[in-house]
C-alpha cells in the first residue's frame, strides 16, 4: 500500500457504503450513480491491496479487511463532521465589528440592543480602531470606516455623510446672550483648535483664521470627549449632529445654526466581497442600513 493517503472521494464513498452495506443507499446519499460508487470502491480497493466489500447478488458486505477499516473511516468522519458544526455554530453566532470609536460610542452601541432583539441568535462584538483592518489576517467581519466606499476587494454601503456644526452647552451661550449669527462663536473658546473643519467652518462664513492660533483650550481629537467638554461649558466644538440627537433632545447641547457642512466623505460599512452572503453579515447590513435613517429614540 502507498504511504500516500488515498483520494478523499473515495474514502467518503467507502464510508457511506459501509455504513449502509449498500451500494444503492450509498449513491443516493451522495448524489451519485450505483456505478460511480462501484467505480470510487475499486479504485479504493486497488489502493489498499485488498478487497473491501464481497459483492453478492443482492447485498454487499464487508470483508475482514473492510470490518478492520470502517469504524476508523467512520470516526474520522464523525470527527470532521464536529468540527465543521462547531465552527459553523462560531460563526453564525458571532459577529465582529470593527469601527471608530466615536460611531462605535456615539451611534451604534445605543442601537445594538435593537439588532439584538431582531436576532437574539447573533452575537456582537464590537471592537474599536482608526487603523486600516486586514480581513485575510484578523478575525473581523465587518468594518465602518470615513471615506469614498472605495476599497479593493470589498462590498460597502453606505450608511451616513459625515457632516459637522458648532454645538455648545445652552448656559455658554447664555454667558454671551445667545449665539444668535456665526461671527458669536468667536466670542467664546473653540475645542479642538487644530481640527481642520474649523478652517472649512470659518471660510464658508468668511471669518477670520486668526482666531483659531489664539486658542488655549484642550485638543482631544475625538467627538466623544469633544462632547463631553462642549456639555459642561468648556467652549464650542465642531460635532456630527448624527452622533448626538439625544443630547441635542435633551437639551445638553444646542446647535445654534440649522446649516450643516461636510467634507465629502461618508460612513461606510464594508465587508470583504467573497463574503457578502453569509448570514449574520447579511443580517446586520440590512438592519445597520435601515437604522441609519432613522433617529435614535
Amino acid at each position: 500500500m502507498s504511504d500516500h493517503l488515498p483520494p478523499l472521494a473515495a474514502i467518503r464513498v467507502f464510508e457511506a457504503a459501509a455504513r449502509h452495506l449498500s451500494f444503492t443507499r450509498a449513491a443516493q446519499e451522495l448524489g451519485m450513480t450505483q456505478a460511480a460508487v462501484s467505480y470510487q470502491i475499486k479504485l479504493l480497493e486497488e489502493r489498499v491491496g485488498s478487497p473491501l466489500f464481497l459483492r453478492r447478488p443482492r447485498e454487499v458486505a464487508l470483508t475482514e479487511a473492510g470490518e478492520r477499516l470502517a469504524p476508523e473511516v467512520s470516526r474520522s468522519f464523525e470527527i470532521l463532521r464536529e468540527a465543521f458544526i462547531d465552527f459553523g455554530a462560531r460563526e453564525h453566532g458571532t459577529l465582529i465589528v470593527n469601527t471608530m470609536h466615536t460611531f462605535a460610542a456615539q451611534w451604534l452601541a445605543p442601537r445594538l440592543g435593537i439588532f439584538q432583539l431582531r436576532h437574539p441568535e447573533i452575537a456582537v462584538r464590537l471592537e474599536t480602531t482608526d487603523r486600516l483592518v486586514d480581513f485575510s489576517r484578523e478575525q473581523v467581519d465587518v468594518v465602518v470606516r470615513a471615506g469614498k466606499g472605495v476599497w479593493p476587494g470589498l462590498n460597502a454601503v453606505k450608511l451616513l455623510d459625515v457632516r459637522f456644526t458648532p454645538m455648545l452647552s445652552p448656559a455658554l451661550a447664555a454667558s454671551i446672550g445667545g449665539v444668535h449669527e456665526p461671527a458669536d462663536i468667536l466670542k467664546l473658546p473653540l475645542l479642538d483648535a487644530d481640527d481642520p473643519w474649523w478652517i472649512l467652518w470659518l471660510d464658508a462664513y468668511g471669518l477670520p483664521r486668526d482666531v483659531l492660533k489664539q486658542q488655549k483650550t484642550p485638543s482631544m481629537n475625538m467627538q466623544t470627549f469633544d462632547a463631553i467638554a462642549a456639555m459642561t461649558g468648556q467652549g464650542v466644538t465642531l460635532l456630527t449632529p448624527d452622533y448626538f440627537q439625544r443630547e441635542l433632545a435633551e437639551g445638553r447641547l444646542i446647535q445654534p445654526f440649522e446649516r450643516v457642512f461636510g467634507e465629502g466623505n461618508s460612513f461606510w460599512l464594508a465587508y470583504p466581497e467573497g463574503r457578502r452572503n453569509v448570514a449574520k453579515i447579511k443580517a446586520f447590513r440590512d438592519w445597520v442600513v435601515e437604522e441609519a435613517g432613522k433617529p435614535i429614540n
